[in-house]
């Protein structure tokens, strides 16, 4: 949002109208890509498909509008380091079977870990499976198919480029792959198929199809069409197939990082939003549009405290909006200005450049200006009339800007408007031009407020001011006619309280560590020099309710472990986490573990180190999590409530039904799309499918065999398998287990959650 003068809101919009462009919305076309080179790589080893020379013409067809060359070829020889490092990406086009020798495939795993790009097409599932660094590279391994036929594919991430645009249910013709397992735990599932559009799905309810991922410094994206030759004429498809390919060349951004138990706020409907002040938002498939003048869709539903905000952006040209943040319920739209936070939207921030402007901060008063500007030839007067920080412009006495300098902040993309700058070096790397898609997640912990563009995070404020809080609604802007921006995919994800961010160099006590100044560190120092055996604690930290504990750490040597104790560095351990090697000594990364047997109340917590070797990794900050609720009961069949057996806490520990007694192994907490009970999560065995696969308690892990989501029929369905949680036999008896059944409508499904 540019800071304007405010003297009452109609003021103030018709201001922003004058600074407007005075056409209609803006069209921008998405800039062309920087040159590229692609390598087409086809061979098989095993079954042999017939679409693979439209395929390879399709990608030439592209490159040849997309700005990029191909080279195809079957020719595993073309696998060496020097080859593939001309290469922006790499296509494995319905490749089958082994295709690559133990050389080869230590080449491509150098290209992939040196930035390349990696893009599977449809059998490039069926490829290569005794290489695990190729298996992990393309998500998932084929298990089966039907025939071909036609199906529904859900499209649930329209900010992708190779999604963006499709429609939500993309229906057409293709073999629809099974896989023998799910890859939602390790990349961001762009698409699903709808099992009961077809027959022949075995994989439930949660069935990914096309996917993208971050990988050992490489991009990957797959996509699970592209079996039949018909594919490759299809306009549609080839458009989702260009964009994976430039996402994995490098050429557009997104955020591929997994993604589970975010509630949909926004994608289509707008229940539970409000306008404050004048313009709208058009709503057309299932995509926000900004128009008028300046005003706030805001979410007047519920407020929020901790959580994970995402949604995807796009601005025509030159526009400007934001996201706010911690702001009360009100029909003022300043008022999200005056009492929250805007994540601001502006790629070039820039103000009108003519005669009165104040040159790229506001544009003059355009219908003043016109009306005493003096044409070309004749002489005109300026009166720049300065007082204090408030600078008005008057042209042969007419006034026509008035400007009042408060400069406190960048206020581009990623600024928290006028309070702290985006990093601009992270932020242009992570940007999409105007025409094309970015995701945002602004990431709530407390009072610390994290932005990522695009995945890359790329501001990290603390609120300190009193009067205001990160707590409160969320809102999206309308600044004014001619500032088009959209929106789609709103979600969130609630996180419960969190204790405040701990700087680890700001230890109580210590032994073997030391502060260490970093650029890139928040408050500018880590906690370094960490050696196995050391340790530094930390007083008077709160505890009460918390779950999880998640470090910011950084390494570019060996990696090891942060142990999470209290009284003593030998005291008993909460929860452990290993911290890889970051890929350099700058490159930051978040680790997260949960904890168990967590005291409450204040305590000394002491952070405790274990690896081989020497310098280890440095630890920036630090915070724990809490649940999002006290918890409660999980009453099902017969008033039984759902119990841990035994009250133990080993993993594997059988989930049953019991008579209601009001202990710790009948008290569950929701996190997420998890239920907790004494600090783990309930689980299916083995992330098991089958009917009667057992459900247990294990500790927590981020995988969907723990994640649980109350269904309007009552029953509680765990997406990952599609079915829900039973009590075995329909047996209403004390110590009766609970398993996986398929879902159903009968009473030993149905819980109620307290």
């Amino acid at each position: 949002m540019h800071r304007i003068l405010r003297t009452a809101l109609g003021a103030a919009t018709a201001v922003v109208l004058a600074c407007a462009v005075p056409t209609g919305p803006a069209v921008a076309a998405v800039a062309a890509d920087s040159p590229y080179d692609v390598l087409v790589f086809s061979k098989t080893a095993g079954f042999r498909h017939d679409a693979i020379p439209a395929g390879i013409q399709a990608i030439r067809d592209l490159g040849t509008t997309g700005s990029f060359t191909v080279t195809a070829t079957e020719d595993a020889a073309a696998f060496t380091t020097a080859n593939l490092a001309q290469y922006e990406a790499v296509v494995f086009l319905s490749t089958t079977g082994d295709v690559l020798n133990a050389a080869q495939q230590t080449a491509f795993e150098t290209y992939i870990r040196a930035g390349g790009g990696f893009v599977g097409v449809h059998a490039a599932a069926d490829t290569e499976y005794g290489w695990p660094f190729y298996g992990q590279l393309v998500g998932a391994y084929f298990s089966s198919h039907p025939a071909i036929q036609q199906a529904g594919v859900k499209v649930e991430n329209r900010g992708h480029a190779a999604t963006a645009t499709l429609p939500q249910t993309w229906t057409r013709t293709d073999e629809w792959y099974n896989y023998q397992s799910n890859p939602r735990s390790t990349a961001r599932v762009l698409a699903t198929l709808d099992e009961s559009s077809y027959s022949g799905g075995t994989m439930g309810a949660d069935h990914p199809h096309v996917w993208c991922k971050t990988f050992e410094g490489g991009r990957s994206f797959y996509t699970g069409g592209g079996h039949t030759a018909a594919s490759y004429t299809d306009s549609v498809f080839r458009a989702h197939l260009l964009g994976g390919i430039r996402y994995a060349a490098g050429r557009v951004k997104a955020d591929c990082r997994p993604e589970t138990g975010y509630t949909s706020l926004y994608n289509g409907s707008v229940s539970g939003w409000s306008q404050a002040g004048p313009g709208s938002f058009t709503n057309t498939d299932a995509t926000l549009t900004s128009t008028g003048g300046l005003g706030l869709l805001w979410y007047s539903a519920k407020q929020y405290t901790s959580y994970s905000l995402k949604l995807d952006w796009k601005m025509a040209g030159d526009d400007n909006s934001g996201v706010f943040i911690g702001f009360p319920p009100s029909t003022d739209p300043w008022s999200a200005v005056n009492n929250g936070y805007e994540i601001q939207i502006d790629s070039t921030d820039a103000a009108d450049r003519t005669t009165g402007a104040v040159y790229t901060f506001k544009s003059a008063d355009l219908a003043a200006r016109d009306a005493a500007l003096n044409p070309p030839g004749e002489w005109n007067a300026y009166e720049i009339l300065v007082e204090g920080e408030r600078l008005q412009v008057f042209l042969n006495g007419v006034k026509i800007n008035d400007f009042v300098n408060t400069d406190a902040a960048d206020r581009t993309t990623g600024a928290v408007y006028t309070f702290k700058s985006a990093d601009l070096a992270a932020r242009d790397a992570a940007l999409n031009p105007p025409g094309e898609w970015n995701a945002y997640e602004i990431l709530v912990e407390g009072e610390r407020l994290q932005v990522f563009l695009n995945g890359v995070k790329i501001n990290d404020f603390v609120n300190t001011d009193p009067a205001r809080g990160l707590a409160g609604h969320i809102g999206l802007q309308n600044h004014g006619t001619g500032d088009d921006v959209s929106f789609r995919n709103v979600r969130i994800k609630e996180l419960g309280a969190a204790t405040p961010t701990v700087q680890a160099e700001s230890y109580s006590s210590q032994s073997g560590v030391a502060p260490f100044t970093k650029a890139g560190a928040n408050n500018g120092q880590t906690l370094g020099s960490i050696d196995p055996g050391d340790w530094a604690s930390y007083n008077g930290i709160s505890l009460t309710g918390a779950t999880t504990f998640k470090a910011r750490v950084v390494s570019g040597g060996p990696g090891g472990t942060i142990q999470v104790r209290t009284g003593s560095a030998s005291g008993p351990i909460l929860g452990s986490v290993a911290v890889p090697n970051t890929g350099s000594w700058t490159t930051f990364a978040d680790v997260s573990t949960p904890l168990s047997n967590v005291p409450a109340g204040n305590a000394n917590v002491y952070l405790t180190f274990t690896g081989t070797g020497t310098g280890l990794f440095d630890v920036d900050d630090f915070t724990f999590g809490r649940s999002t609720s006290a918890g409660g009961t999980v009453v099902g069949l017969g008033g039984k409530c759902l119990d841990v057996r035994a009250g133990a806490t080993a993993d594997g520990t059988q989930i049953q039904i019991y008579g209601c007694n009001s202990t710790s192994s009948q008290t569950w907490t929701r996190n997420g799309q998890t239920l907790r009970a004494l600090g783990k999560c309930l689980d299916v065995s083995g992330a098991g499918t089958a009917d009667g696969t057992k459900v247990q308690l294990w500790t927590c892990n981020g995988s969907g065999a723990q994640n649980w989501v109350p269904q309007s029929n009552s029953t509680l369905l765990n997406p990952n398998s599609g079915k829900c949680l039973d009590v075995q036999g329909a047996n209403p008896a004390d110590s009766t287990p609970v398993h996986l059944w398929t879902c159903n409508t009968n009473a030993s499904q149905k819980w109620t959650l307290t």
